[in-house]
């Protein structure tokens, strides 16, 4: 007669074939696909499909985890970052993560002939896109290509609606809206409509601004690369920061000395032995003091344009650094701003249209589908939510990744370098979870026999 630890082992046993079952089942059987969205009860549910949910949903699928990922596939870069827009991020560091490396932005170009480096040569946006949408064919057939509209507490999990007016529950949630929500609008500008005012967030064609006064704000990559594509586009453009330009340098591609390597040493968000700790080690990052660590996030790798962009802008686009706005109103159908300088000169700039490119703060309570209850839940000092080591927060089971936990694990959570990380770290602990209730289920079916 077998033991009961046989007995519990057969049963496990029996039921990881039944979890491998239902992922192999995500993809196709004999050519037909199987329609995954009848399950009204799963695992795990992934919100977002950007390179963070991506490499969620392949981390998980290889796992053997249930779970279903709703969004727009790579909606940020397709439709809100302006077209010919170069990546800051070298080619190395912008690749969307499988457990096993197996499909790599190296990869994608070499299979679609594409230019590509490791380093000094920039990534398109138009490139890093399409890698984008292949990775999701080729490594999460699964994604939904939907929104959740709601999420909400439902007893030990959570229950979502999706804008086809499906419902389910989830045992856990991964959030991974990337930017999406964030956008930051300084107070300033309050005095001026929609009509005369945008964020850059919605921008991805400028075309419609061919022939018009753009006033461009901010001193980041985003106000400096829309200045020069505005210019490019024949818009006559002005940017606005209050600080002086930074650039980034060209990553060295020749031999460098052994002193060299050790004190500048590459990483994934750039040179440097503070960078490359920002990089390499997130989970260390999160432990050091909760100030420390908003003060860093707040001022490492902080607004600058990539090197390729400095020729697009300098020499070509008119520049008012030092120059803070003050207020801004509408003056005869045009925006008017109210602009002081660092030694208090004062003056006023009027143009067709005024772009933020004034960046992104983590607010949960901008996400609209987040209910009010959940919301209150999260303790959120310094505006993001307080993560576990594990990307939880502070409701049980639902984890958050991408920008919303940079204040934890630091700044490479801004960045698609990060979402390796974050993808390891939580499926693995998604998976020790899934064990640890088959188990618990297997002793339970064993005591009930044995009754």
């Amino acid at each position: 007669m077998a033991s009961l630890g046989q007995l519990i082992a057969r049963k496990t046993s029996l039921a990881g074939r039944r979890v491998d079952a239902g992922r192999i089942s995500s993809t196709t059987r004999r050519g037909t696909t199987v329609n995954e969205s009848s399950r009204t009860t799963v695992n795990v549910a992934i919100v977002g499909a950007g390179p963070y949910g991506l490499s969620m949903a392949a981390h998980l699928r290889q796992q053997g985890i249930e779970h279903r990922i709703f969004g727009r596939p790579m909606d940020s870069w397709l439709a809100h970052m302006p077209k010919g827009m170069l990546l800051k991020s070298d080619g190395f560091a912008s690749n969307i993560y499988d457990p096993h490396g197996e499909f790599t932005l190296s990869r994608f170009c070499a299979e679609r002939d594409t230019t590509y480096a490791d380093v000094g040569v920039p990534v398109s946006l138009e490139t890093f896109a399409a890698y984008g949408l292949a990775f999701r064919q080729r490594m999460v057939p699964e994604l939904e290509d939907k929104c959740v509209t709601s999420l909400s507490r439902n007893g030990r999990g959570f229950r979502l609606e999706l804008e086809d007016g499906e419902t389910l529950t989830a045992r856990r949630v991964v959030l991974a809206v990337g930017i999406t929500h964030f956008e930051y609008m300084p107070s300033s500008l309050a005095g001026l409509p929609p009509a005369l005012l945008s964020h850059s967030f919605h921008h991805h064609n400028l075309e419609g601004f061919k022939g018009r006064t753009v006033v461009v704000l901010g001193g980041g990559s985003s106000a400096i690369d829309l200045a020069g594509l505005l210019r490019d586009e024949g818009a006559e453009v002005v940017l606005v920061a209050r600080r002086q330009l930074n650039f980034h340098s060209r990553a060295l591609t020749n031999e460098r000395t052994w002193w060299e390597r050790l004190r500048h040493p590459h990483s994934g968000l750039g040179p440097g032995l503070r960078t490359r700790f920002y990089a390499d080690a997130p989970a260390l990052f999160r432990h050091l003091p909760r100030q420390v660590r908003l003060e860093i996030v707040r001022r490492s790798l902080g607004p600058a344009g990539g090197w390729f962009s400095k020729e697009k802008v300098v020499g070509r686009v008119p520049l008012m650094l030092g120059t803070r706005v003050e207020a801004a109103e509408v003056r005869h159908d045009k925006a008017c701003l109210q602009l002081s300088g660092a030694d208090g000169t004062r003056q006023e700039i009027t143009a067709d249209h005024v772009i933020a490119a004034t960046g992104y703060k983590v607010d949960m309570t901008r996400l609209p589908f987040l209910s009010a209850e959940l919301c209150s839940s999260l303790k959120c000092p310094g505006g993001a939510p307080e993560l576990s080591s594990t990307f939880e927060s502070s409701a049980p089971g639902l984890h958050l990744v991408g920008i919303a936990a940079a204040n934890s694990f630091g700044p490479v959570m801004r960045f698609a370098f990060g979402a390796g990380f974050a993808a390891r770290t939580v499926s693995s602990t998604l998976a020790r979870a899934a064990a640890r209730t088959l188990a618990t289920a297997a002793v339970r079916s064993v005591a009930a026999t044995a009754d």
